[in-house]
């Protein structure tokens, strides 16, 4: 069978279980021959069909994501391993990078906090917007420690950066900082327990990192309260949140003298929440 014809019979198998099949079947195509996308369609002619293709497939099949088969995510202008051990970044937490970058456009941030960092694509996509600035990524899961640190070294910003094992459901996890940071950035979990997701994400995505107790505002509710500690007094916490949440975490937020302000994704949906203070102790 031809290159050209695989893929043909590839995206008439996944148009049953995929929103982008002919996407898929090329990106799997071009992973089991070792090389890039455009590539592989320019010279597809000329190739031979390679033997993990249709296992790669038949992963896909079973709803496994493409970033997990291909081992790769690309986010913001950065391109990053991911595993089953973290979330896939998605575009709409670009939404968060777009807006520090607005923000901050004159006057360049010293440091960065990312909360849950996972991957580390929101850290060392800001980072990347900034390089001027540092950066320190916690998580509460060594795996995703790893993959974070790798993530800074495949994109050349392990001088700018240090990940940390920390969990800030415990006493004093704040301890673990020298010195308040002028943004903070999250992405933590926040989909209900009992919330139905697509088979996509709940067979294959790290549960930890997306459940956040019966209405998902566990985190918020954990976090919020403690980070005046770490914020500088000029400082902004971007929230990412779920697209029905704005309201029930700016109250939060607003409980603990905060200003609140909200930004939506393109797609229309509330997406990112902006905390500052509105009074100084």
């Amino acid at each position: 069978m031809s290159i050209n014809d695989a893929l043909q019979s590839a995206t008439q198998k996944l148009s049953l279980t995929s929103d982008s099949p002919r996407l898929d079947a090329e990106l799997l195509m071009a992973h089991a021959l070792g090389m890039e996308r455009a590539d592989m369609l320019l010279r597809r002619d000329d190739l031979r069909l390679p033997e993990l293709y249709e296992a790669f497939v038949e992963r896909r099949l079973r709803n496994e994501p493409i970033a997990y088969i291909i081992g790769k995510q690309d986010f913001w202008d950065l391109s990053l391993k991911v595993t089953p051990d973290v979330l896939i970044p998605r575009p709409d937490s670009e939404t968060i990078i777009e807006w520090i970058s607005e923000i901050y456009a004159d006057n360049s941030p010293s440091n960065i906090l990312d909360l849950g960092t996972g991957s580390g694509a929101l850290l060392l996509a800001a980072l990347s917007v900034f390089p001027d600035a540092l950066g320190i990524g916690i998580d509460n899961s060594a795996a995703a420690i790893s993959i974070a640190r790798e993530n800074a070294q495949i994109n050349d910003m392990l001088g700018k950066c240090e990940f940390m094992l920390g969990d800030w459901t415990k006493a004093n996890w704040d301890k673990m900082f020298t010195a308040p940071f002028d943004i903070i950035i999250s992405n933590p979990p926040y989909i209900g327990d009992e919330e139905i997701l697509i088979a996509d994400v709940a067979q294959f995505e790290p549960a930890q990192a997306l459940f956040a107790g019966e209405d998902g505002l566990r985190d918020y509710q954990t976090l919020i309260p403690a980070l005046h500690k770490i914020l500088t007094k000029n400082g902004r916490i971007f929230f990412e949140i779920g697209q029905s949440q704005a309201q029930s975490i700016t109250k939060i937020a607003q409980e603990h003298s905060y200003n609140v302000e909200l930004k939506q994704d393109l797609a229309g949906l509330d997406r990112v929440l902006m905390l500052s203070r509105c009074c100084y102790e």
